[in-house]
């Protein structure tokens, strides 16, 4: 923008120099033209006052000596001819040519002729001035002078020079300036744009100094940080609120969780007791919903502190966290991956939270004799995690929707979930850096791929934080001891898994 800006201000001055500087270089070239010609004119007059009387006599000696003394002096040749154009004194120097012949006609008609172009730097013909030797109002000859322009062109390219030097210095104050200028101008705009991609890659601490530039735009700054700052409460404050309702939720839950249990031994019919079992299922959903709201809300107030953690373990707790559920389920679930060490950066329990749900997901989708396979590969800068299954796949309509809170795919509303768990995933992979992409399988499944920025060379052991959790045990429920409800708990059936990476919602 700077440049456009700077390149408007050099267009408008080179219009101006345009218009003032080419009518200013015309007007010196004709006033040095009409001066020579002046002078020029002069001295055929006085000529012409000297040729009277040797036309009438026919006596030339002193007209010949004075011609000749003015061309010897001055340079210019000149001649005396008479009414039928007979030459009657020449210096030597002079030549007759087309120029010299008109003016002569011009001159013998009673009219003096001193031509009509002006004189430019890169004309070569000479300056041809005629005057009409007059007695009595009777035109007896004329006197024409030829002056070579060198001296004239000399003059009139000085000038020119002159100008064409005034209108670069013109242009580089004005360049200097139009950086300066534009630089006061758009510093808020550029400070701006430099703040508003920090808090949309997280730091909301980010604002703008609101006292540069122009009074615009410096309200348009304040304005911006009030803004910032507004949306940055407004944030905290609802995601306060989802931890502290899901916190509270939890104690009544819990309370009537056991209310419920303690009507089972009461209830004798069939009827009542499946009733029963239903109620007990849906406080284990709801305690499942109060969980995921409140593991996404930790997620997104995570401030992208990370931890240097070996992907190739991590994967491997996983995988052996969840193969009884698997074998269970007549699922084959394996790791592909080397046994070399993946370093990635992420936040705290990301790749753990993202294998829990992903791979939660694709156990409960692939349907008995299916397969699950983990694997992790070293990505140019990066560290990708690939968890592919044999399930039924989804659309591409529905990959796009699958990372949106609480969206579940039309035939999967009666599988347990809260349908937060790819978005949970999804930030923790968006706060470490990373992307999460979602493909259809050949010939069919789900393929999920995760992307961690590699660590920095060097960094070859893990941080405490990047440890996997837990004992590495699923407990009864699929769900890995010593954890909390793993992110697949909340994800969509079947077509329900996570599509393209789209942002977050916060």
């Amino acid at each position: 923008m700077r440049r456009r800006l700077v390149i408007s201000y050099l267009l408008l001055m080179a219009l101006v120099l345009v218009a003032l500087e080419t009518p200013l270089a015309v007007t010196l070239a004709n006033r040095e033209t009409d001066r020579v010609r002046a002078d020029r004119l002069a001295d055929a007059t006085r000529f012409a006052s000297l040729a009277g009387p040797a036309l009438r006599g026919g006596g030339t000696g002193q007209l010949d000596g004075e011609l000749a003394s003015y061309e010897k002096l001055y340079g210019i040749s000149a001649a005396v001819v008479d009414r039928e154009q007979r030459t009657v004194a020449v210096s030597a120097g002079y030549r007759s040519s087309p120029d010299t012949e008109l003016a002569l006609r011009v001159a013998l008609s009673g009219q003096q002729f001193t031509g009509t172009e002006s004189v430019w730097p890169w004309v070569d013909g000479p300056i041809v001035v005629a005057v009409p030797i007059n007695d009595g109002g009777e035109v007896l000859g004329s006197v024409v002078t030829t002056s070579p322009v060198d001296a004239v062109r000399r003059a009139v390219t000085t000038w020119w020079l002159a100008l064409a030097v005034i209108g670069l210095l013109a242009v580089l104050a004005c360049v200097l300036t139009a950086f300066g200028l534009a630089g006061w101008v758009l510093r808020p705009v550029t400070e701006l744009d430099a703040v508003t991609h920090e808090i949309a890659e997280g730091d909301r601490s980010a604002r703008v100094q609101h006292r540069l530039g122009p009074p615009e735009l410096r309200r348009l700054a304040a304005g911006f940080n009030h803004m910032a700052d507004v949306v940055s409460d407004v944030m905290d404050r609802q995601r306060a609120f989802v931890a502290h309702a899901s916190h509270q939720l939890r104690n009544p839950l819990t309370a009537l969780r056991l209310r419920v249990e303690e009507l089972g031994p009461s209830l004798t019919d069939a009827e009542g007791r499946a009733e029963h079992r239903l109620a007990l299922e849906e406080t284990d959903r709801l305690a499942q919903v109060l969980d995921a709201l409140l593991t996404l809300a930790r997620a997104e107030r995570e401030e992208n502190r990370l931890v240097t953690v070996d992907a190739v373990a991590v994967a491997a707790s996983r995988v052996t966290a969840w193969e009884p559920l698997a074998r269970r389920r007549a699922v084959t679930l394996r790791l592909t991956a080397a046994s070399a060490p993946r370093y990635a950066l992420t936040v705290p329990t990301a790749i753990d939270q993202a294998l829990d749900a992903l791979i939660d997901n694709a156990v409960k989708f692939s349907g008995p004799g299916g397969a699950v396979t983990v694997d992790v590969q070293p990505d140019e800068d990066g560290v990708t995690v690939v968890v592919g299954d044999t399930g039924p796949g989804m659309t591409d309509s529905q990959l796009e929707q699958a990372t949106e809170r609480f969206w579940r795919a039309p035939d999967a509303q009666n599988v347990e979930g809260a349908g937060l768990g790819l978005t949970i995933v999804a930030v923790l992979v968006d706060a470490s850096g990373g992307h999460l992409t979602m493909r259809r399988g050949e010939p069919r499944g789900l393929v999920a791929e995760l992307w961690f920025p590699a660590a920095p060379t060097g960094d070859g052991h893990p941080t405490g934080d990047g440890h996997p959790t837990g004992d590495g045990h699923p407990t009864g429920d699929g769900q890995p001891a010593g954890k909390c409800p793993p992110a697949g708990d909340g994800l969509p059936d079947v077509e329900g898994r996570p599509g393209p990476r789209k942002p977050a919602a916060t």
